[in-house]
């Protein structure tokens, strides 16, 4: 088998489209949005990610996170979201001639079909909404196409798999944000959630449910991996888990590498969950311990039981580039897709099935979820729920 010419036909026909990128993010804190000075249409940016490299690695779509981190809370949040926001219209617009914005699987295609990638917006973590449905339908109107329910902190309606349960899953508003989403048809992200809020999200969702950037907890043990009873309730509500890149999420030594450091920060009193503080214990505590080597194999393993557990037509990929400071051996930046779509063929992966991983999948959900939306907005309008009502607490 002619491997690479395979992999060519494959990423030809079916671009990648990758469910979760934080460029905005290093682009904030590196230039405030300057891409005069962080021009990745040039290449050779210090980030995991610019446009030579992406069509380098047969990429068709991004889907960028426009996360703000969980110490920004209320208005600040929602502040912080909105211009991350239109950093990503800035990007898109500054190069025009190889970006398209995109906020439907038709827009996706017709990207493709001007020779351009599609540029798509998911916000990572539900304090960006500031439990406000109308905030969610606003940011809906804005472009974002999902939300992950929470980030590495619990919201007041959700539990998060990095924080100390308080809720047991979802609130009964949490509940009603799914709901919502689904009627605007902004896609129910999964990631970074704790198991039990999958499970009740997966209840409640009259839509497929996406994980933008997780991996199989059953091959690497990490709370932000989906359990196999999760992936099997996902795939029958034909969602999509779209396997991540990070070394902890996808090998046992990185794993437990972090649950070391986890530990070692708890016992300084500082939790997870505490992102400003966590991250300055990080950057003290790797000095001294080095994060053990992940590689593309990892990752690989991770694809094969995806797909044994939830089958082929529910599997994509969100590599988390930008996201975390080290990518495992063979996956360093955005060029590298070929080289796992060519070790998935070699491991008798087929042309239909290596189209489904990069792109069918995940374009079939949003098709789906927009249906969905369509069928529920004949039939009700946008709900006035608010937390104080359904979760019985005072009023902020």
């Amino acid at each position: 088998m002619d491997v690479p010419s395979l992999v060519a036909r494959v990423l030809a026909s079916h671009p990648v489209i990758d469910g979760h990128n934080d460029l905005l993010w290093e682009a904030r804190v590196a230039t405030a949005y300057d891409f005069a000075r962080l021009d990745v249409g040039a290449g050779g940016t210090p980030t995991h990610t610019d446009l030579p490299r992406m069509r380098a690695g047969g990429m068709g779509a991004q889907f960028w996170s426009v996360y703000v981190p969980c110490h920004l809370t209320g208005d600040d949040a929602v502040s912080a979201t909105l211009e991350q926001i239109d950093a990503a219209r800035h990007l898109t617009s500054t190069y025009a001639d190889q970006l398209a914005w995109a906020t439907t699987a038709d827009g996706i295609e017709r990207a493709w079909a001007s020779g351009r990638m599609a540029s798509l917006v998911g916000a990572e973590g539900g304090h960006s909404i500031n439990c406000s449905l109308g905030t969610l339908r606003q940011l809906h109107e804005l472009g974002v196409r999902y939300l992950t329910l929470t980030h590495n902190a619990n919201t007041p309606w959700a539990d998060s798999a990095t924080d100390q349960p308080a809720l047991g899953g979802l609130s009964p508003f949490g509940r009603e944000v799914v709901r919502e989403m689904n009627r605007v048809g902004m896609m129910v992200d999964l990631s970074h959630v704790s198991a039990d809020t999958m499970r009740d999200a997966l209840e409640v969702s009259e839509a497929p449910v996406i994980f933008s950037h997780s991996s199989a907890r059953a091959v690497t043990d990490s709370p932000r991996n989906a359990p196999d009873d999760v992936l099997e309730v996902m795939a029958a509500g034909t969602g999509v888990c779209m396997v991540t890149f990070v070394p902890k999420f996808v090998n046992a030594a990185c794993a437990d590498w972090h649950r070391e450091m986890v530990a070692a920060a708890a016992a300084e009193g500082i939790p997870e969950s505490d992102g400003v503080r966590f991250a300055a214990f990080e950057a003290a505590w790797t000095r001294g311990h080095p994060q053990p080597p992940a590689t593309l194999a990892d990752v690989v393993a991770h694809c094969e039981h995806v797909r044994e557990v939830a089958g082929i037509d529910h599997i994509g990929l969100g590599g988390d580039y930008d996201g975390v400071a080290v990518l495992p051996t063979g996956l360093e930046d955005v060029s590298t897709y070929p080289a796992l779509v060519g070790a998935l063929a070699e491991r008798g992966w087929s042309s239909d099935d290596l189209g489904r991983l990069t792109c069918r999948n995940i374009l079939r959900v949003m098709r789906d979820v927009e249906s969905v939306a369509r069928d529920l907005r004949s039939r009700r309008g946008p709900s006035l729920a608010r937390i104080e009502e359904l979760d019985d607490v005072p009023a902020g």
